[in-house]
Parts: structure tokens; C-alpha cells; sequence
């Protein structure tokens, strides 16, 4: 059932179209273990394998850590979200 109404609709967006647009962008890694990773987006694979730079590492919300640069495993991720602050803003 789709009506006539999809014209002019050709721009869709995937998931690797959303993933290329914010490299270089703050993100949010979620972790299955709950840790969350927060920094620039450097690059990431196929098997989701992400590289970080700035990279602070928040455990139950709390600041545990901060590296310079970060490599995160594919299977261990849960989600990846940009994030709405700054680092500069005290993310």
C-alpha cells in the first residue's frame, strides 16, 4: 500500500550515509558494558572497529579517564550518537 504521495522522497538516508557525515563530529560510543566514550569520530569500518581522538572515557556518568586517542572494537559497541556539546563545553 503506497500511495501516490512518495514522489520528490529519493534523498533516503542509511545508516552508512548517517555514519560518513559525522566524521570528524563529537560522538558518543556506547559500550554493551554501559562505558560510554565521548570525542571526535576519526574513522570507523565495515565491522563498526572505531577510531577516537580526544577521546574521555565516563563511567556511570562520571569522568574516569581521558586519552588521546582511542581504538574500540565493532562487536563491543552498542550505539553511536553525535553529541549536542562540545568538547570545548565541558561534554
Amino acid at each position: 500500500m503506497s500511495g501516490g504521495g512518495e514522489k520528490g522522497l529519493t534523498t533516503t538516508k542509511t545508516p552508512a550515509d548517517f555514519l560518513k557525515s559525522i566524521r570528524g563530529r563529537p560522538v558518543v560510543v556506547k559500550l554493551n558494558s554501559g562505558v560510554d566514550y565521548r570525542g571526535i569520530l576519526a574513522c570507523l569500518d565495515g565491522y563498526m572497529n572505531i577510531a577516537m581522538e580526544q577521546t574521555e572515557e565516563y563511567v556511570n556518568g562520571q569522568l574516569k579517564n581521558k586519552y588521546g586517542d582511542a581504538f574500540i572494537r565493532g562487536n563491543n559497541v552498542l550505539y553511536i550518537s553525535t553529541s549536542k556539546r562540545t568538547l570545548a563545553d565541558g561534554a
